[in-house]
């Protein structure tokens, strides 16, 4: 087999490298932004199937959730936390880390 160099330097096809409709795809215009309005559709079980086969009937280990993830993608503004709820957050584990402390105390 004749390496991709040699393909491309090739007068036949050198048309290919410069031509942008050829051009491979970049992986943050590939995939599809989404919203937080959307965010549960990654971890909620309403999304969530689990395949035994495949199209072919071959047996497959698969759920949709791994499509979900491979064709979307959460806007870059919303991926983030919004600050009441990362404080929210902070706070319950917070809680949590002085009711260990307080059980752990008392049985000491």
């Amino acid at each position: 087999m004749s390496s991709q160099e040699e393909i491309l330097s090739d007068g036949r096809f050198s048309c290919v490298a410069r031509d942008p409709r050829f051009w491979e795809m970049p992986e943050k215009e590939r995939k599809v932004k989404i919203d937080k309005r959307f965010r549960a559709m990654f971890h909620d079980k309403k999304f969530k199937l689990r395949y035994t086969v495949d199209k072919r009937g071959r047996p497959v280990n698969f759920s949709s959730t791994e499509n979900l993830r491979k064709f979307y993608a959460l806007s870059e503004s919303d991926s983030d936390l919004s600050e009441s709820e990362e404080h929210a957050e902070k706070q319950k584990k917070q809680k949590k880390k002085k009711k260990a402390k307080g059980e752990g105390e008392t049985d000491s």
